[in-house]
């Protein structure tokens, strides 16, 4: 009798030891994957940032009063660039985009600029880039859900802690600073 008892306690032990194995492996998979989707995010960010030294350069030539609108956008690229964290980042994001649709609407003053051949394919490929960043940051949102949620239900809340997870930060917008960019043309 104690020989069935102590076989039972055995197993009972083991199925919880795999038990914990798969629920840390699942958490440190599902962390990865938040990793994995932040660095999907900053790499459409550089190749935005990286897109703004030739859109700035082919503006500069027709758009000579908008020097704050460029400097905005200047400004703004250097903040996304040395972001740090999904909040910094996030806050970078949104000033750049703001500084970005300043630029575009201030091209609407120029027709030779909006005819120029290199400003249209820049503004195609900040198209593109501002759809792929969206992809990104939504994709990024799912999976810092998920990680989030495993880590506050049960039995995950009481394993994550033991483990070290912690919550992950999501990607949006501060608060405040989803209003519409306003164009300013009083200076032409």
């Amino acid at each position: 009798m104690i020989e069935l008892i102590l076989i039972g306690l055995i197993v009972v032990i083991l199925v919880l030891i795999v038990a914990v194995i798969l629920m840390y492996n699942s958490f440190v998979s599902m962390q990865k994957k938040v990793e994995n989707a932040w660095a999907q995010i900053e790499v459409q960010l550089n190749r935005r940032a990286d897109l703004i030294p030739n859109l700035i350069e082919t503006v500069k030539g027709y758009a000579k009063f908008e020097k704050k609108t460029l400097q905005a956008v200047t400004e703004a690229r250097a903040a996304i660039v040395n972001a740090k964290t999904p909040k910094e980042s996030a806050q970078a994001d949104n000033i750049l985009s703001g500084a970005l649709k300043s630029v575009f609407a201030v091209s609407e003053a120029y027709p030779d600029l909006k005819a120029n051949q290199n400003f249209l394919k820049l503004q195609e490929e900040f198209s593109s880039t501002e759809n792929k960043i969206s992809y990104a940051r939504q994709f990024y949102n799912d999976i810092v859900m998920r990680f989030n949620t495993a880590i506050a239900q049960f039995p995950g809340v009481i394993f994550a802690g033991i483990f070290g997870f912690r919550e992950k930060e999501f990607f949006d917008a501060p608060e405040g600073k989803k209003e519409v960019v306003k164009a300013d043309f009083s200076d032409l």
